[in-house]
């Protein structure tokens, strides 16, 4: 299953280094910043969208005309336009969510900043994220961004991944580790 979603990155990361040269060229980082936040905001609040991304039974001609119809209506740049026109041709509709994510990431890049991926049992508070964030900053010397996500099964504590670092204070993995100590002492 690995290969597939390498593939997908791969592919979705050759189109992001052309859109972001794209529209840094063009001075348009910031409409691409807005346009990435709608097309994030649509992938996960349609099924439709996501039906059209995925699904095999709809021909080019059919996917073309429906994502620039999501494209006009969306009022995406001429730049993200064009480019959904041209996944939408290749059938490579599929690497979109990719190729959000790895626009996003070039885009924090530029500006100096990094993305923690955090996981916690409940929802950080507002000053709880703003002081992870600057202790996060200190660690790593770059602005931090927080992408969190609630996950009730860790119980408690934090997993949290910048780059290719990974902290792992949650519940859940105190009780496993201590679970396998146990088996290795019977």
């Amino acid at each position: 299953m690995s290969e597939p979603a390498s593939i997908s990155s791969g592919i979705a990361q050759r189109y992001a280094t052309a859109v972001f040269e794209l529209a840094k060229e063009g001075k348009k980082l910031k409409a691409l910043e807005t346009d990435l936040g709608a097309l994030e905001a649509a992938i996960t609040d349609s099924d439709d969208l996501r039906a059209l991304l995925n699904s095999p039974i709809y021909t080019r001609e059919e996917q073309s005309a429906a994502i620039a119809a999501v494209a006009k209506k969306m009022k995406l740049s001429p730049t993200m336009t064009n480019t959904l026109a041209l996944l939408a041709s290749k059938r490579r509709l599929f690497v979109l969510p990719q190729l959000v994510k790895a626009l996003r990431e070039q885009l924090a890049e530029e500006r100096g900043e990094v993305t923690a991926e955090v996981v916690s049992a409940k929802a950080l508070t507002k000053a709880q994220s703003d002081k992870l964030a600057k202790t996060l900053k200190e660690q790593v010397g770059k602005a931090v961004t927080i992408n969190a996500t609630v996950d009730e099964s860790i119980i408690g504590g934090l997993i949290v991944k910048v780059g290719s670092k990974m902290i792992d204070t949650s519940i859940k993995s105190k009780l496993s580790a201590l679970q396998n100590t146990m088996k290795e002492v019977g």
